[in-house]
């Protein structure tokens, strides 16, 4: 499902025109960005938990050359589904 599919379905379950559901889902992923950006947690009962980890530096290996690369660190967003989407979902 994209983008544009998602907003047609939360406008037919909402009954919401299509461009207010844009707006929301909007709204929602930039407060999602901003809040883990600031190093901040959200967490949505029901759906799981948006966070961002960080990941220690280390070293590749290029498979064509078999040269050593350094990875550096590096902070990554990570989502951990929460027990009421994972049994929906089994």
């Amino acid at each position: 499902m994209n983008k544009k599919n998602m907003i047609a379905a939360m406008a037919a379950k909402t009954g919401l025109t299509q461009k207010d559901c844009e707006k929301a889902l909007d709204a929602f992923t930039d407060t999602l960005c901003e809040t883990l950006i600031a190093g901040g947690k959200v967490h949505l009962t029901g759906l799981g938990t948006f966070e961002v980890k960080d990941r220690a530096g280390r070293m590749g290996r290029n498979l064509y050359t078999r040269e050593s690369v350094d990875i550096p660190p590096y902070k990554a967003p990570v989502f951990h589904a929460g027990k009421s989407l994972k049994e929906a979902v089994h």
